[in-house]
């Protein structure tokens, strides 16, 4: 039998929930430049997108902060050290920008591509809203991995 320390295991579930997270919202870009290339598939891939958002990544985020703050409870590690405690304010930051501008811009960017168009300027308004805050959100979250796999201290 294999032992493993319930450290290594919640450290698995981590990274499993992260590759998750991080893979779902990767793939966002990649679906909308091919849905950009076939109009006619937009909303299906928007309304795709939001389901994979609202099921598997969001939850997965979420499931983060829970193994996380387990890991350091269970582990020997402080809230206080420069990395964790950064990275913490950065997941706080990406949760309100996520739950208050993307979500509700990718809900109304369905809505209005149903009801509008994609020729209308509300819908290019925000599909260009959407774009820029997914990459602030990607940026964000790949500061958070860096400090995540370096452990930087000052």
């Amino acid at each position: 039998m294999v032992a493993v320390s319930l450290y290594t295991f919640l450290k698995f579930l981590h990274i499993l929930l992260a590759i998750i997270a991080v893979g779902f919202n990767a793939s966002y870009g990649i679906w909308l430049a091919r849905a950009a290339r076939a109009p006619e598939h937009e909303l299906h891939v928007l309304r795709g997108i939001k389901f994979l958002d609202d099921r598997f990544a969001n939850p997965a985020y979420a499931l983060l902060l829970v193994t996380g703050i387990s890991m350091v409870l269970v582990g020997d590690l402080s809230l206080a050290t420069f990395w964790l405690a950064t990275a913490l304010a950065l997941y706080g930051v990406l949760v309100v920008v996520a739950f208050a501008v993307y979500t509700p811009t990718l809900r109304r960017q369905i809505a209005v591509l149903e009801g509008q168009g994609a020729a209308s300027d509300e819908y290019r308004r925000l599909a260009h809203r959407g774009t820029v805050v997914g990459i602030v959100l990607g940026v964000i979250v790949i500061a958070i991995v860096f400090l995540m796999v370096t452990k930087p201290t000052p």
